[in-house]
């Protein structure tokens, strides 16, 4: 699997380009704006997107999922339903931000953990993280090594639990359980910011550590 990321809104949100190298087929994941630098980062490498992977409802990743769609034709897959009220309110949010973009959709698919996405010869694995949001979800190759992670997990952070249904204890766990299991190796995309790797942040995380569990 071969990935190009590309910073969008204002809120330097990671929109990930991935695609199969046999085939040239893809997928966007998180398309919250600047819809015209994500196609030009589609036509740049020769992808054929498949479909709009979502992991959660913010505007900064949900915004420019329903323009996109229609644009490209493609399916819309996630976010987790839990996230419904979060898309409902999307235009809302947007026009507080200048996202005018930003609007309602209906997911082609509601995910869950143990559902797969697949574009060309590549599968990648769905597990329901929440606590960020109720609905967030995030993406797996284990060919690959590598995850999709919206906001649940960042360099050197974690993801905001103060918003809308929220919940930092959920958020950890969800971490711890839902992320470690998937190996120190694994890369993870975040987001926002830079790469990573499950095992740096096992290691000096200071809200995940493992250290910080240990009786």
């Amino acid at each position: 699997m071969k990935a190009v990321v590309i910073p969008v809104t204002p809120f330097q949100q990671n929109c990930t380009v991935i695609w199969c190298e046999e085939t040239m087929a893809g997928a966007v994941v998180d398309p919250g704006g600047d819809l015209d630098q994500v196609q030009k980062a589609i036509e740049d490498q020769g992808v054929t997107v498949e479909r709009i992977l979502v992991t959660h409802g913010h505007m900064d990743h949900a915004g420019g999922v329903a323009e996109l769609a229609e644009r490209l034709g493609v399916p819309i897959e996630g976010p987790h339903e839990d996230d419904q009220f979060l898309i409902d309110a999307l235009a809302e949010q947007g026009a507080k931000y200048g996202l005018t973009e930003a609007r309602p959709f209906t997911p082609t698919r509601w995910l869950h953990s143990g559902d797969t996405v697949g574009f060309g010869n590549e599968t990648m694995t769905v597990r329901h993280c929440p606590g960020h949001t109720p609905g967030h979800i995030i993406f797996y190759d284990a060919k690959a090594k590598v995850a999709l992670v919206g906001d649940v997990l960042f360099q050197g952070s974690v993801g905001r639990s103060d918003l809308p249904r929220g919940d930092h204890d959920t958020l950890i766990r969800s971490i711890r359980e839902q992320l470690w299991p998937l190996g120190d190796e694994t890369t993870f995309v975040s987001g926002h910011g830079p790469l990573s790797t499950f095992g740096h942040e096992r290691q000096s995380n200071p809200f995940v550590a493992d250290h910080l569990f240990k009786a």
